[in-house]
């Protein structure tokens, strides 16, 4: 059973079974029908008939099919032999019964009814096993003795006329000499034996046109001790219980409205009766405690999508309990007739739902308030506690506080003044007990931390090509942690940021780290904080130069002129001009001119020429060439225009250089 959750604030809310118990759980089937199920205790299995698909499904106790039999057409109701070693199923299709190992999942027999007896329900009464059979219209008791070393087939155990379909058959390990009946299709039909004698001898009965109970037994189910008998009827809202010594109604269990569907009873006298919604079709099962008109606890199988329920139970068969009535299991299907294993655990246990609601948030070392609420149908006792466990970054497993005692009305608070910051998780515990589940809850604070001064140096410097620069990050006070880690990212590598240093920073709260610059890097410094000092990161931008060079060729003489030195070149000559620079996909190099007139450098023009892959770009300078002019040339990686950015601008010096003729 999930708990409903109730929205206001942050609350949050667990509603859940503890210690070895599971879940509730749901599984697929892969049937088409289904006809009876029955669990093995033993082997801790659920065998489901499928009666279309003539075959029987086992499953564990989560719904996970571990074997299937066929070759049984119609396959019917169930029965499990004493010492769970077998698992008889009626087949109609073939008037056998059949045999099935529990233990190897295999055939292990096939016992003849006789031709056109159509054998559909079982039970183990009396030494022998038992079957209600016949078609529409005609219906009798057989029995099949099993003892001997022959087989031996009973038919016609009731007069020709009590019985217009195959009854439905129950017997119960407290009444081993009891076998109970009733009709699923022509009146309200229930009649009782005693089976001692090897006969089954009719001792109580009720039914017939003109009974005035209901319009047929949907399903039965004896008490363990066989004194009573549950009949899932369409009488009423209710579902009906009858002391078999005279057939007499005991009580009657609340159901929906006309929709009864099937019942069982557990070894321990709990009752389950599973109905559907008169308008939706809504699977529902109630669970009571022998003689109680209110459900200790019930459970809704419904998907809903668009407004509409997916699932629906069917007659007879759908529920079983488990033989230590740990849980409870209900086959049911949905709209396009796919089949569900529903799997309900400690049916007889009252769910417990719980709240807790913590502020969302609150200052560090300041006292705090958490308040929840417990609720089970059954109450809580007078001084019920509720365990409450505190989860922060100096307790991460958990650190148990004083309880807090649930007040009448389900309500409980309590204060801490949580030590530690950043996320704190509250979780509130109630044990359960032997009529109630237990539950937990949680809600989480975002607790305060102080913030630390981090700062990393040389942001915004640009240095030349595979220049080794040395950053230092400063961690300024905090708590307990000192630890930093220093994070490098290349431009235009494609690896992202990646770690350089870990490390304690020193006394002074330094740590730092020297990198070779080949590109513009990012360097980051993270300190991922402690109970009292939240987490912060701090950055620091610098770029790097590209190496270039520009050589100049085809010159006939070089002078040194006011420091540097001048190429000259007949004015019949074309200059090559090589540039080196380092490479990058795409780049291009920005050669420039220009040129000295009326006492100033005067811009000549400039283009882009693309290098290759090894860095180089060579330019012949062609045209006519004016003598007497001093010229000067140099190349450039413009960031961005260049093609790229991973570098930051940089300019190779000037050749300077003239024409003459």
């Amino acid at each position: 059973m999930t708990a409903l959750a109730v929205t206001f604030s942050s609350v949050a809310l667990i509603g859940s079974a503890a210690g070895p118990a599971v879940a509730d759980s749901s599984a697929a089937l892969p049937i088409t029908s289904s006809g009876d199920i029955i669990v093995d205790g033993v082997h801790r299995r659920v065998f489901i008939s499928d009666p279309s698909g003539g075959k029987v499904v086992a499953t564990d106790y989560n719904g996970t099919v571990i074997g299937t039999v066929t070759s049984l057409p119609g396959a019917d109701g169930l029965e499990l032999s004493a010492d769970s070693a077998t698992v008889y199923v009626a087949v109609p299709g073939t008037d056998e019964i059949v045999a099935i190992d529990t233990a190897t999942l295999t055939e292990a027999g096939r016992y003849a009814t006789g031709d056109g007896t159509d054998p559909q329900h079982l039970a183990l009464a009396g030494g022998k096993l038992w079957f209600g059979y016949g078609s529409d219209g005609h219906g009798n008791i057989g029995s099949l003795d099993l003892s001997g070393g022959q087989t031996h087939v009973s038919l016609a155990q009731e007069a020709e006329g009590t019985w217009r379909d195959a009854p439905l058959l129950d017997s119960a390990p407290g009444a081993p000499d009891t076998l109970a009946a009733g009709s699923r299709q022509y009146y309200f039909t229930l009649g009782i034996y005693d089976v001692s004698s090897g006969t089954a001898d009719r001792t109580a009965f009720l039914g017939g046109q003109d009974a005035a109970i209901g319009n047929t037994a949907e399903d039965l189910a004896l008490t363990s001790d066989g004194t009573e008998l549950v009949v899932a009827t369409t009488a009423g809202d209710f579902q009906q219980a009858f002391r078999t010594s005279d057939l007499s109604e005991t009580i009657r269990y609340p159901s929906t409205y006309w929709e009864q569907r099937s019942v069982d009873v557990a070894p321990d006298g709990l009752v389950a009766v599973g109905t559907d919604t008169y308008a939706s079709f809504k699977p529902h099962v109630s669970i009571y405690k022998p003689g109680s008109t209110v459900p200790r606890r019930t459970a809704d199988f419904s998907d809903e999508h668009g407004g509409v329920v997916q699932e629906t139970l069917l007659d007879h068969g759908d529920l079983a309990f488990a033989p230590d009535s740990s849980r409870l299991f209900a086959v049911t299907h949905d709209l396009i007739n796919k089949y569900r294993l529903r799997v309900v655990t400690d049916p007889g246990k009252a769910v417990t739902t719980m709240t807790v609601n913590a502020p969302a948030t609150a200052g560090r070392a300041k006292s705090l308030t958490v308040s929840g609420k417990v609720t089970n149908t059954l109450g809580l006792p007078a001084g019920t506690t509720v365990a409450v466990t505190r989860t922060d970054l100096e307790s991460p497993n958990g650190k148990a506080l004083p309880a807090a005692t649930v007040k009448a009305d389900g309500t409980f608070s309590f204060t801490d003044t949580p030590p530690a910051g950043s996320k704190v998780t509250y979780k509130v515990s109630y044990a359960g007990g032997a009529d109630r589940t237990a539950a937990s809850a949680s809600d989480t604070v975002e607790v305060s931390r102080n913030s630390p001064t981090l700062t990393v140096n040389k942001n915004g410097s640009v240095y030349d090509y595979a220049s080794d620069v040395t950053f230092t990050a400063h961690l300024g006070t905090t708590y307990k942690n000192r630890t930093l880690s220093l994070y490098a990212d290349t431009a235009g590598d494609g690896k992202g940021k990646y770690l350089v240093k870990t490390g304690t920073v020193n006394s002074a709260g330094n740590l730092s780290v020297t990198l070779p610059l080949k590109r513009d890097t990012t360097v980051s410094a993270s300190f991922s904080g402690d109970a009292r000092t939240a987490p912060k990161t701090a950055t620091s931008w610098v770029g790097a130069k590209v190496k270039v060079s520009l050589g100049l060729s085809r010159h006939y003489k070089t002078a040194t002129v006011n420091g540097y030195t001048k190429y000259y070149f007949h004015k019949t000559t074309n200059p090559l001009l090589t540039t080196t620079m380092t490479a990058y996909s795409g780049r291009s190099q920005k050669l420039e001119f220009q040129i000295y007139s009326n006492g100033a450098w005067r811009s000549a023009g400039y283009e882009y020429f693309r290098i290759n892959s090894s860095g180089k770009s060579v330019v012949e300078l062609g045209g006519t060439h004016q003598t007497g002019y001093p010229m000067r040339v140099r190349s450039s990686y413009i960031n961005n225009s260049s093609g790229d950015t991973v570098n930051s601008t940089t300019h190779g010096s000037w050749k300077y250089f003239t024409f003459t003729s």
